[in-house]
């Protein structure tokens, strides 16, 4: 009995094997991928290809065949078709030429296998997907980088891959693109590498007698850009030539130990995109949802952040080992399985050896599960790392951006002051005469712009400090409120010129604290600066001091009623280098204000209200036991300002040249428009034109507007950074509205790059002058402009055929005067045609129609109307028999003795005479 349940325990055991079997092989299928590589000959591919089988380690079901070219493009038509006869499931392909390669990747395409292009493209779209970096775009990174490194200027040296190669020539494209907005920068010469170091010896040799000077040489990857290296090592010893290279791999000898060990000056990541083939793979013959274009991001690599990369990619190396020795590990287990089964089914001694093997089976299964869930962990982890890395990558360039534009911001802030140190200096010079009080204005303009230069110099210097940590607290007890009262009266004088409400409240007359004078002073004087700035005329500015109820913290207030900021200002005000919308400061100065009363162990805040005002709060602990040793002064000083701030907060110095415009009674023809900000600035200006032209002044894009629409000026001079709308969009707003289309405008601006002129070019300004300038170049350019104007006028006089019915040419002046004599050709025998009903009639107020003619004709209305009537007289009068008074009716004079005055008063003859002399000129036979 025992025998048979023993043979019927067996048997049952083998069936359930056998059962086992099946289903375990029918639920793990096999694929077979096909992997056709142009070369394996460098380390870039031999990453790729170790990228692939370290992923292959998660997908036991997929076989790799590995197929390598050798830069032969027959041999690797030849390698894909093999390929195909093995019976594979998928190509992947990674073309050596794009054009040669095409044909067969299709064929394979077409016959229903899908097909991965990796690195580099095919000439057709017959592909299932792509996966490669965006070589344009490392190409178009390389090029702004190196226009950086170089300042815009140099001597450069490309060295390209294979020519026929889709990364070569993309690269080249991109890097070409970048440095096409620097002139200065020259590739003095350009060979192809090959992607080899042996070629770039070889071809380098005359390419350097070629060029004498060479400041940079970028190369399309990191291996020739080292060749490059060693070339100019032997034949140009001590030379400073840079060298830039892109694939950036890690390891001995590779990029990023280059730009380690200070070889290469950067290089750029250039992604295998090993493991996302074999992923895009395995989701392709699992059926699964997948992208066709799969582009992987780069990122520069030099010597800011080589060293954080390096560990980043040496701790991937590492753990990818890791993953292989546990993989081999699980094939031991794998392996021991097998043989334990085997030898199941050969021995089937007994009963207890089968459940045996079964244990130590489910045992095996149990542990390579927990394996496989030790190593999804470590790809977790791995694949949270680079998104870190890409996340750093993305912080840099918001950070980068954030600089370029504080220094566009600083650069402004420089070059107005600049501006108005080199006229000033310059009237000086070209008066060369006793006008002392010519001089002494000019003199004290020259210095309280020097003394503007100081402060931003010193707030610069301030800044690094605090980003290097080199800014120590100095404190000392001192009475804040006398401390605050001298910092208020520098601005006494600006507050009474403008009739602002200036107060200092509080309930103590004496308050003592421990804090630095000099950083306190820089916080309180800017926050009072800032009111000012946003500050209307007859508006109220108030300090307040307290103490909390605590009584541990003084607590100051300083409002105003001024614009105010809007809520997304308010949130990033002491962020650096922000500058809101009614700000084109540095973005520096509320950042500074806040680092300097947490040096204090106090605080910064600030609540505002667009259109309503701004109101700071300073925290600022009382006592000193929050203070460190180090950070109290050893001795008490007297604090004094190393800037004189008096000058710069009150602008009461400027000359009187409101008296001028008052007393000015001068007829000019011209009006000019001057829009600036600054107010030192439109003075400058107006001061010089104001003997020749009528000026009227704008401070803001909106209040220029309203005055350009209103009065309608002969020119505009317009500041490009205007709070609130700049000087490109009042440009582009005035250029394309038919009341100021006409006017001609000159834009001044601290961006003076080729991009930026272009720019404002566009938009329609009729030119483009940068900061600081020569006024008499400002001055003849005015002179040009209005010439050419009247110029155009006088074409369009001459040009005008009152015959002729109304075009579209696409210029809004042109279409203005044709609507315009359109108009007039109808009605010219209305009698009652007058301004009113021709403003009307053109949708325009009868001020703007008059200006706009008298702009574009150099007539009035009427005068333009009876000159047209009088024309169309002389025709009827020289070509038809019809009496004076029918052709007084027919061009629409209301009587014929009115039309007959009139006549004679412009052509010196009556209607009869003007026939008779026709008829005496041409007798008849």
């Amino acid at each position: 009995m025992l025998k048979h349940t023993f043979a019927w325990t067996l048997t049952l055991l083998l069936c359930s094997l056998s059962l086992f079997s099946c289903r375990h092989a029918s639920e793990n299928k096999h694929y077979t991928i096909g992997f056709s590589q142009c070369t394996g000959g460098d380390a870039w591919r031999r990453q790729m290809l170790s990228a692939m089988k370290g992923e292959l380690l998660f997908h036991p079901e997929i076989e790799l065949q590995y197929r390598d070219a050798h830069g032969d493009n027959a041999r690797q038509v030849n390698d894909i078709r093999d390929l195909v006869k093995n019976g594979i499931d998928l190509l992947i392909v990674s073309p050596n030429e794009a054009s040669p390669i095409t044909p067969v990747v299709e064929e394979v395409f077409k016959m229903g296998i899908p097909v991965i292009v990796v690195d580099r493209k095919i000439s057709s779209s017959f592909y299932t997907a792509y996966i490669g970096a965006d070589n344009y775009e490392i190409g178009e990174l390389a090029g702004s980088y190196v226009s950086e490194v170089l300042g815009g200027k140099g001597k450069i040296i490309e060295i390209w891959g294979l020519r026929g190669s889709t990364p070569a020539v993309e690269r080249h494209k991109g890097f070409v693109h970048a440095l096409s907005g620097f002139p200065n920068i020259d590739v003095v010469a350009e060979f192809d590498g090959a992607w080899e170091i042996d070629t770039v010896k070889h071809g380098l040799a005359a390419a350097t007698t070629q060029a004498t000077t060479v400041d940079l040489v970028f190369a399309h990857n990191d291996v020739m850009a080292y060749g490059a290296y060693e070339v100019f090592k032997e034949a140009r010893p001590g030379n400073d030539t840079k060298f830039i290279g892109i694939d950036g791999l890690p390891g001995p000898a590779a990029g990023i130990q280059l730009v380690d060990d200070k070889i290469l000056s950067a290089t750029f990541l250039y992604p295998t995109g090993g493991e996302e083939a074999i992923r895009t793979a395995s989701k392709i013959l699992k059926k699964e949802h997948f992208e066709k274009d799969n582009v992987l991001l780069s990122t520069v690599i030099d010597p800011k952040n080589v060293r954080v990369m390096k560990l980043q990619t040496d701790k991937i190396s590492s753990q990818q080992a890791d993953i292989v020795r546990q993989q081999e590990k699980i094939n031991e287990q794998v392996n021991a399985y097998t043989k334990q089964s085997v030898l199941i089914y050969i021995l089937l001694a007994s009963l207890v050896a089968t459940i045996i093997g079964g244990a130590a089976a489910i045992l095996a299964w149990r542990e390579k599960k927990e394996i496989n869930r030790q190593l999804e962990a470590k790809r977790n982890q791995i694949l949270e790392q680079k998104n870190e890395i890409a996340e750093m990558a993305e912080k840099a360039e918001l950070a980068t951006q954030e600089k370029l534009k504080f220094f566009t911001n600083i650069s402004h802030e420089f070059k107005t002051p600049l501006t108005l140190i080199l006229g000033s200096i310059d009237e000086i010079i070209a008066k060369n005469t006793a006008d002392r009080v010519t001089s002494t204005d000019n003199l004290r303009l020259i210095r309280k712009n020097a003394i503007r230069l100081l402060r931003l110099v010193n707030q610069l210097m301030d800044f690094r400090k605090i980003e290097d940590r080199k800014m120590p607290l100095r404190a000392s007890e001192l009475d804040l409120v006398a401390f605050i009262e001298e910092v208020m009266a520098a601005f006494n004088k600006t507050a009474a010129r403008r009739n602002i409400r200036y107060t200092l409240l509080g309930n103590a007359d004496r308050l003592l604290a421990w804090f630095d004078p000099d950083k306190l002073d820089k916080v309180i004087f800017n926050l009072l600066s800032n009111a000012f700035k946003f500050t209307h005329d007859n508006g109220k500015i108030t300090l307040t001091i307290s103490v909390d109820e605590s009584g541990k913290n003084a607590v100051i207030f300083v409002e105003d009623n001024g614009v105010g900021m809007s809520k997304d200002d308010a949130d990033h005000a002491f962020d650096r280098f922000h500058t809101g919308e009614h700000s084109a400061g540095t973005g520096i100065g509320l950042s500074l204000s806040k680092e300097f009363m947490e040096l204090h162990h106090g605080s910064l805040m600030l609540s505002s209200e667009l259109g309503k005002g701004t109101r700071f709060c300073i925290m600022l602990p009382l006592g000193k036991v929050h203070l460190s040793d180090n950070e109290i002064a050893s001795r008490d000083v007297a604090f004094v300002h190393d800037i004189d701030y008096e000058a710069i907060a009150d602008d009461t110095h400027l000359p009187a040249a409101e008296i001028d415009v008052e007393n000015d009674v001068t007829i000019k023809e011209h009006t000019i428009l001057i829009v600036d900000d600054n107010q030192e600035m439109r003075f400058f200006i107006r001061k010089k034109l104001q003997p020749f032209y009528n000026i009227q002044e704008a401070q803001d894009g909106v209040s220029a507007l309203d005055k350009a629409f209103s009065t309608v000026p002969d020119l505009i001079i317009c500041d490009v950074m205007l709070p609130g709308k700049n000087g490109i969009d009042v440009t582009t707003t005035l250029k394309n509205d038919l009341r100021t289309s006409h006017i001609p405008l000159v834009m001044l601006t601290a961006r003076g790059s080729i991009e930026h002129k272009i720019e404002g070019v566009k938009t329609g300004a009729d030119e483009y002058i940068a900061k600081p300038f020569v006024f008499e170049y400002l001055s003849e350019r005015i002179k040009a402009l209005i010439k050419s104007r009247k110029l155009l006028r006088d074409h369009y006089i001459h040009g005008l055929n009152v015959s002729t019915v109304t075009t579209a040419p696409g210029n809004l002046d042109r279409k203005f005067i044709n609507d315009f004599t359109a108009l007039i050709e109808k009605n010219v025998a209305n009698a009652d045609l007058a301004a009113n009903e021709i403003a009307h009639e053109l949708g325009m107020s009868r001020v703007q129609v008059y200006r706009k003619v008298k702009a574009l004709l150099g007539f009035s209305i009427n005068d333009y109307l009876v000159n047209v009537r009088l024309q169309k007289a002389k025709y009827l009068l020289m070509n038809t028999d019809k009496s004076v008074a029918e052709i007084a009716q027919e061009v629409g004079f209301s009587s014929p003795a009115y039309f007959s005055t009139i006549f004679k008063n412009k052509v010196r003859q009556s209607p009869t005479e003007f026939r008779s002399n026709k008829m005496n000129l041409h007798p008849t036979n």
